[in-house]
């Protein structure tokens, strides 16, 4: 946290740790498999930016899609900004990738566990906070300018 902060963002700090609670339920999936009667409902915003899944279900699910993780899953890998997970659909098994960012809803119903994600401006955060401190790095670059409202006034 090297950046200076105008104030704290109590949402944001909270998502960011509910959704370390994913990563982490994903990494013991990764590493022992399911235990027990345990198994995962994972919704995602297809049309999020680092969303790879095969093009067949982004013309079915354009917005949103939800996978269950219980038997029949392969190749689980949890990475640091996403996971990908290798499932069967009509038979043919497909890798998708998809962001921690992009998860809406995460449930075990077996725990009667449920997190519910607002992230309809998640990427519209990440564009403003990079212009921010685009605008920092070079105030030069500013692209506003200031008028004297002199300049309109009749004399």
């Amino acid at each position: 946290m090297s950046d200076w902060l105008d104030e704290i963002n109590y949402d944001k700090l909270i998502n960011k740790h509910l959704r370390g609670v994913i990563v982490d339920a994903l990494k013991i999936a990764q590493e022992q498999g399911l235990p027990g009667e345990n198994h995962f409902y994972i919704t995602f915003k297809t049309d999020f930016a680092g969303t790879d899944i095969p093009e067949m279900l982004k013309i079915q699910y354009p917005e949103s899609m939800t996978i269950v993780l219980q038997h029949q899953f392969s190749d689980l890998t949890v990475n640091d900004d996403n996971f990908s997970v290798v499932l069967t659909f009509g038979g043919i098994p497909y890798k998708l990738t998809i962001p921690f960012q992009s998860i809406t809803y995460f449930a075990d119903p077996h725990a009667r566990f449920g997190l519910s994600f607002n992230n309809q401006t998640d990427e519209e955060e990440l564009k403003l906070e990079s212009l921010e401190r685009e605008i920092s790095q070079n105030p030069q670059a500013t692209p506003a300018e200031v008028i004297s409202i002199d300049s309109f006034r009749k004399k």
